[in-house]
C-alpha cells in the first residue's frame, strides 16, 4: 500500500557528509511517525532516529546524536536524513520506515540504500 523509496547512499570517506531522503508513495504518511534504521553485514537492524508525524519531536540513538539530523517535508512525502561526521562503523544499509516508530516495528518498510564510509 504505502512504498517508501530511499534515495542518496554512496561512497564516502570519514568525516563526509551524506543526505538520504526517503520519498513516500502517498499522502497519508503525512499523518505517520517516520525513521530510518540500518543493518551492518553480520549485525541485527538497529534504530537510528524517527520523528514525529508533525515534525515536531525527533529522538536519535546514542551512536548518531549530535552527527546525524532527521527532517520531513510533508508537502513533499519526504523524510530525509542528514549524515555528518561519518565514521567507517556507519557503513550500512540504511532503511526508511513509517509508522508506529517507537514500538521498534514499523508499518512499511523501504527497500534499503547502501552507504559506505572508508577510512
Amino acid at each position: 500500500q504505502v512504498q517508501l523509496v530511499e534515495t542518496g547512499g554512496g561512497l564516502v570517506q570519514a568525516g563526509d557528509s551524506l543526505r538520504l531522503s526517503c520519498a513516500a508513495s502517498d499522502r497519508t504518511t503525512s499523518l505517520l511517525s517516520m525513521g530510518w534504521f540500518r543493518q551492518a553485514p553480520g549485525k541485527e537492524r538497529e534504530f537510528v532516529a524517527r520523528i514525529s508525524w508533525n515534525g515536531g519531536n525527533t529522538y536519535y540513538a546514542d551512536f548518531v546524536k549530535g552527527r546525524f539530523f532527521i527532517s520531513r517535508d510533508n508537502a513533499k512525502k519526504t523524510v530525509y536524513l542528514q549524515m555528518n561526521s561519518l565514521k567507517p562503523e556507519d557503513t550500512a544499509v540504511y532503511y526508511c520506515a513509517a509508522g508506529s516508530l517507537r514500538s521498534g516495528k514499523p508499518d512499511y518498510w523501504g527497500q534499503g540504500t547502501q552507504v559506505t564510509v572508508s577510512s
